[in-house]
């Protein structure tokens, strides 16, 4: 083990860290391997440290503090990331928004956030033309504007030395507010603290994420699904490689051409790669581990993957929220493939009924969670977080999902068969 891998094993045992540490540690040992890449545009990890400092100083700066939010609302892009991780540098939580919400939407989002500025691409300032009276702060973009070659972002960045003042983040302070789909009615804004996204990303050696990981996302930067990845790829001192849209042809030639070892991918995306008629002439031998979540994953179109698509598949079931978290290591368990698998480690699966008393195993009742990641709660919204809570008599605090399922007991292993509602 080298000096780079033992300063990051020392950082991940510890109790609490933060993912700029990481990249910091990265930047001082490896200075110029790729961190991004897309479109042909790479940056190493050198240049991301320097630029999150200037994200930092620049919103420091404008008198934006520590625990204080900032939206971002645009599609995925290198300088999104660096606002992202720039902001976490300085103790501001980010709150990214999907640039398909409605205009009416993202002003409501943005207002509940408290969110101090905006970052934007032009369609997005496009959408919101409408709503522009309802949205008093600064907005930024961060595409090139037609009547310029420098983005208002690189014109706000801080210059390169500015002065900027540590942050001591806290366990704590929010890292993010990720906002629900809100097909239920207004937006939820999920707070994840920063300890939450520390045991993320204390678990990517397990996955195989290291300095040689090249992860490839191509689902969006607001999603809780990709920052699984984005950020354990971080920690560990990997490369990614971003999409902002979605191709499967394109996606193939890029895992190829750059060797990706790891992708997160929604079952959709999985069903369109698998039914491109030349799949099989790709060479995708350099995955090590490809991860899925957000919506049911068929059994048989798991058996596809695993037949075709060399490297080992783990399927993700869980909520934005944590609390309920599974996981079905596909390739180890072939014959469990109709199961989201068991509780992550540390975490734990109970069924309760309309009354909230648990059910036995083999009976159906809804699926409730502990975990060691779990939300705050819903910001501004006590009423929804008390909802969405449930007790068990000890006083350990649970997660409601609102989805039913079955426990199956077996000699091996305790197996959850999940069906959303």
């Amino acid at each position: 083990m080298n000096q780079h891998e033992l300063a990051i094993e020392e950082l991940l045992a510890r109790d609490f860290g933060t993912i700029p540490d990481l990249i910091r540690t990265h930047a001082k040992f490896r200075p110029h391997h790729p961190v991004f890449i897309q479109d042909g545009i790479s940056l190493d990890y050198q240049a991301l440290d320097r630029r999150m400092d200037q994200v930092a100083a620049a919103l420091q700066r404008d008198g934006v503090k520590a625990t204080e939010a900032i939206a971002i609302c645009a599609h995925t892009s290198i300088d999104y990331a660096v606002v992202f991780l720039g902001s976490l540098r300085a103790g501001v939580t980010v709150a990214p928004l999907a640039p398909s919400s409605s205009a009416e939407s993202l002003a409501a989002m943005m207002a509940d956030a408290g969110a101090k500025k905006l970052f934007l691409d032009g369609s997005v300032a496009s959408l919101l033309a409408p709503v522009g009276d309802r949205i008093s702060i600064p907005c930024i973009r961060l595409d090139v504007e037609a009547d310029g070659e420098v983005s208002q972002f690189e014109a706000w960045l801080a210059k390169p030395g500015h002065a900027f003042s540590p942050v001591d983040v806290q366990p704590d302070w929010a890292f993010n507010i990720i906002y629900s789909s809100g097909t239920t009615g207004t937006p939820k804004g999920i707070m994840q603290p920063n300890f939450m996204r520390w045991g993320h990303v204390q678990r990517g050696a397990a996955h195989g994420y290291g300095l040689n990981a090249v992860t490839l996302l191509s689902t969006p930067l607001y999603s809780n699904t990709t920052l699984v990845s984005f950020f354990a790829t971080l920690a560990l001192g990997g490369s990614i490689l971003l999409m902002a849209k979605f191709e499967a042809k394109a996606y193939l030639d890029l895992a190829e051409k750059h060797k990706a070892t790891h992708t997160m991918l929604v079952p959709v995306q999985y069903q369109r790669l698998m039914a491109v008629p030349d799949f099989d002439r790709y060479d995708l031998s350099s995955f090590l581990m490809k991860f899925c979540t957000s919506a049911p994953f068929s059994a048989g179109l798991k058996a596809d993957i695993l037949r075709r698509w060399p490297g080992g598949l783990i399927e993700y079931y869980g909520m934005t929220e944590g609390g309920v978290s599974c996981i079905l290591a596909a390739h180890e368990h072939p014959d469990k493939l109709h199961t989201v698998g068991v509780a992550l480690p540390g975490g734990e699966i109970r069924l309760i009924d309309e009354d909230g008393k648990e059910v036995a195993p083999g009976e159906p009742g809804e699926i409730v969670g502990y975990s060691p990641s779990m939300m705050t709660g819903y910001h501004n919204q006590p009423g929804k977080t008390r909802e969405a809570e449930w007790y068990d008599p000890s006083g350990r605090r649970f997660i409601r999902s609102g989805d039913l399922g079955v426990l199956t007991v077996t000699v091996s292993c305790c197996c959850l068969t999940a069906r959303r509602t």
